[in-house]
């Protein structure tokens, strides 16, 4: 099938790539032209492991192309993929500026019959106006389909590739056969397409990333009670994990949640709830808990070195919302890190791959390391707010060495309190009780 997919982000680029992967020739359009010229080039915008292959090995096929005329894209293709930003608007609303404009210019272009498939995070009864701005041009047939993504930065490709589950919605039957044509691949393993209405997909992704947001923001608050009443997160985590109803994953308390999805469709969700004179209680206090929780970090430094941060250096590891991933959009790192700078410290972060976006963020008012240990020279302290595998089993002997203070506040709860003692740290984590060095 000949597709068109306007968008290259995270959610366009990898659905455009692996589209191409299983035989179908994909134009990503896209009007930043930067981004069309890195892709020409052999690049990739982004860091997503696994997706620089296949883009490469369909380019080279002829399968994969890119292009910043949006309007030539869409004429020659017959399913036309929205993978957009709907950015979070002052009010928590999610802006469809995008993805709206983008339908006009499909709707004025496409020359056939067609289906338009939204794959960008959008409000409940988007699809609707979709629809109407595409009656209002389209020559030809078409259908307006709901195709959420449920891609994990850092595991897209491999997400995309093995879904959990499809969801599609449409109003018109014919668009069950395209739609089942183009995931066939994909659930050849049993896995399952759910077919439903628009305004039903639309909901099913806003639901469960509320859903995984609300697992998040629920265990970091019983960590909290567990520092004041002297439990252990980490063993009360596993027995309600080992809980059947329950399960194990999203469980690991930690410092917040950031990134491009939670903080952006929680608060949309509330935004569309209360639009309809229907506040949704548990979903708002799960955003302001998640706000809150993202300070955890700076109090704990402030219970070790007082509120004046002046003269202090701090190191921190890790400021991508998490690991496997360049994107530091709401990460609990920033947070830190202008608290911080405010106190008067000085900060010397490394991260394994989010060094062009925290310096395009920072400049020069932090220092970079490009390795985890130059960066503890004259620490203070140590801060870690992501859970990069690199960070896991350091050389503690030269951690220690380097350090000016054996200071370390662990929002991931990386390591074993008892251990970090023996070894002379005072190490503070989330939800685990204090052991003191000797």
């Amino acid at each position: 099938m000949e597709l068109c997919v306007v968008g290259t982000g995270y959610v366009g680029l990898v659905v455009g790539a692996c589209m191409a992967d299983f035989g179908h020739h994909v134009t990503c359009a896209d009007t930043d032209a930067s981004k069309i010229r890195t892709l020409e080039a052999g690049g990739i915008p982004i860091f997503e492991p696994g997706l620089d292959e296949v883009v490469e090995r369909n380019v080279r096929a002829g399968r994969l192309r890119f292009s910043t005329d949006v309007a030539a894209s869409v004429r020659g293709a017959e399913v036309h993929f929205i993978a957009v930003g709907t950015p979070p608007a002052a009010d928590g609303s999610a802006d469809l500026t995008y993805v709206l404009g983008v339908a006009r210019t499909i709707g004025a272009n496409m020359a056939r019959a067609s289906r338009v498939v939204i794959k960008s995070t959008v409000p409940i009864g988007t699809s609707d106006k979709v629809r109407a701005i595409l009656a209002e041009t389209a020559a030809y047939p078409f259908d307006v389909v709901s195709n959420p993504e449920f891609l994990a930065e850092g595991t897209a490709v491999e997400d995309f590739c093995k879904p959990d589950r499809i969801v599609v919605g449409y109003a018109d039957p014919s668009s069950a056969d395209v739609m089942n044509r183009l995931y066939g691949p994909l659930v050849r393993t049993g896995r399952p397409i759910y077919h439903m209405d628009n305004r039903s997909a639309e909901m099913a992704k806003y639901a469960a990333n509320a859903m995984l947001a609300t697992r998040i923001t629920f265990m970091n608050e019983l960590a909290n009670l567990c520092e004041h009443l002297g439990a252990d997160v980490d063993a009360v985590r596993k027995v309600v994990g080992s809980d059947t109803r329950i399960g194990p994953r999203f469980l690991f308390p930690g410092c917040g949640y950031g990134g491009s999805c939670f903080p952006k469709d929680v608060q949309a969700l509330v935004h569309t709830a209360a639009a309809v004179g229907y506040p949704l209680r548990v979903a708002s206090t799960v955003h302001a808990v998640n706000e809150v929780q993202k300070g955890v970090l700076a109090a704990k430094v402030r219970s070790l070195i007082g509120d004046d941060w002046s003269g202090r250096t701090i190191a921190v590891w890790g400021v991508a919302f998490k690991p496997r991933t360049d994107d530091i959009r709401e990460a609990p790192a920033l947070v830190f890190i202008d608290e911080a700078l405010e106190r008067g410290a000085r900060v010397v972060a490394h991260d394994p791959e989010a060094s062009e976006p925290t310096m395009k963020l920072y400049g020069d008012r932090i220092g970079w390391s490009d390795t985890p240990m130059p960066a503890l020279d004259g620490a203070d302290v140590l801060v870690i707010p992501t859970d990069w595998n690199e960070f896991r089993s350091p050389d503690f002997a030269d951690m220690a060495r380097r350090m000016k203070h054996r200071f370390i506040v662990d929002g991931r709860n990386l390591y074993e309190p008892a251990l970090m003692a023996s070894l002379g740290f005072h190490y503070l984590c989330i939800g685990r009780p204090v052991v003191l060095p000797g």
